[in-house]
Order: C-alpha cells, then sequence, then structure tokens
C-alpha cells in the first residue's frame, strides 16, 4: 500500500505538469513540468522526501526497461531511417560531446564558486 501512495503521489505531480502543458503557451514539455514540480516540493519541503524516496528508486531500477518500446520502434522504422542514419549519427555524436563538455565546465565553475566561499 505504501508503494501505491507514493506511485500516486508522482503520478498526481505528472497529472499537474500536464495540465499545465495544455494551460501554458510554452514549448517545454509536461514532463518537464512534473519534474520542476516535484523537485520543487520536495526542496521546500511540501512533499517529504520519504513520501517518495522507495517508488522514485523502484522507477529508476526499471528505467532501461522503458527503452525497449522506443528501440524496437527503430528497428521497425529501418527503412525510413537508413538514407539518414550517417547524418543523425553524426548529429547525435557531436550532440553528446557539447553536453558532456558544457556539463564538465559548468561543474567546474559551480565547484571552484562552492571551494571560493569556503575559504573566505
Amino acid at each position: 500500500m505504501k508503494y501505491l501512495k507514493q506511485f500516486m503521489i508522482i503520478l498526481g505531480i505528472t497529472f499537474i505538469g500536464e495540465i499545465l502543458k495544455i494551460c501554458l503557451p510554452l514549448p517545454i514539455p509536461a514532463s518537464i513540468y512534473g519534474m520542476v514540480l516535484l523537485f520543487a516540493g520536495l526542496m521546500t519541503g511540501i512533499i517529504k522526501l520519504e513520501s517518495v524516496r522507495e517508488t522514485g528508486k523502484f522507477l529508476i531500477e526499471i528505467m532501461p526497461i522503458m527503452f525497449i518500446p522506443a528501440g524496437v520502434g527503430l528497428i521497425s522504422s529501418w527503412k525510413t531511417l537508413s538514407p539518414i542514419i550517417l547524418p543523425t549519427c553524426l548529429i547525435t555524436v557531436v550532440a553528446v560531446f557539447t553536453v558532456m563538455a558544457a556539463a564538465g565546465r559548468i561543474s567546474q565553475f559551480v565547484i571552484r564558486k562552492s571551494e571560493g566561499g569556503k575559504h573566505e
């Protein structure tokens, strides 16, 4: 019953994200709204971490299984994708390295700022 309650909390926040997606004219996916709402709720204490911890861990553990349908969809669309596979792979590789570099730089900046604040 505990897991059902935790899952219903997460599902409710996801539903609110879907409503925000419909109401707000911004090009932001509903899942992002939901994650921001959950994060804000956790940070403000409105939602206690214990209220969603176990179900959140479970959902993260089964996340790789959720990519199977997408992979099957790619395989079934091979005839459509094969002419553009090289540009798609190239764009994907460039995007991955760009995101890695940006995340690394931002992390270094944050670490330097936090270390600088400790020594002052």
